[in-house]
């Protein structure tokens, strides 16, 4: 899904998502990306059927599919990024890292991976301990892909926490923490230009 306004608007790339439908993970992330376009930026988002669509990631692939692509070219066009991801066995999804790892394609662009970006971070789980070490994996990822990682995280326990169709949310606080991590990134999207 993406938000067009115009191209000349920087650009925020949305991360995450699970197979299967649209979820909590995937209406946290439009939460947050809602709030960075009523900043002025743009969005692009690739949720959970888009990340189906992405072959596992092979280094020596001599070709791309239109698919990983298409990720690749959004990342590389972005100011900043935010990545969303369900707590699976106390760490990201499978198809998060899968796209994540993708990003090796831009190993010799003069901005590497996520290098110099804000990147907001998302996690959500039924119960609080998997949210912790899902958003640590996520900081820890994100140092690696040589982003700076936004002062705020959320993690969301959607033991609590239900999501509606329209785009709510039950608990104001948890609205209130998605909106800032959209805030925060294009604040700080400015200074890695």
């Amino acid at each position: 899904m993406t938000n067009v306004s115009s191209l000349s608007q920087p650009l925020v790339v949305g991360i995450g998502g699970t197979i299967g439908g649209v979820s909590s993970t995937e209406r946290a992330l439009r939460i947050a990306l809602d709030a960075a376009c009523g900043q002025g930026f743009r969005t692009r988002m690739f949720g959970g059927a888009d990340m189906a669509k992405l072959p596992l990631y092979d280094p020596r692939a001599t070709s791309r599919t239109a698919e990983e692509q298409a990720f690749v070219e959004a990342v590389r066009s972005a100011s900043a990024v935010i990545i969303s991801s369900p707590g699976y066995h106390g760490s990201i999804s499978g198809v998060v890292k899968n796209a994540l790892d993708l990003l090796e394609e831009t190993a010799r662009d003069e901005r590497p991976y996520l290098a110099d970006m804000p990147v907001g971070l998302i996690a959500t789980a039924y119960g609080w301990q998997a949210t912790g070490s899902t958003i640590a994996a996520l900081r820890s990822i994100v140092h690696a892909l040589r982003g700076w990682p936004t002062p705020f995280a959320a993690a969301i326990n959607t033991q609590l926490t239900k999501f509606d169709d329209d785009g709510g949310v039950n608990d104001p606080a948890v609205l209130e923490q998605l909106r800032l991590i959209g805030r925060q990134v294009a604040r700080f999207a400015p200074l890695a230009a």
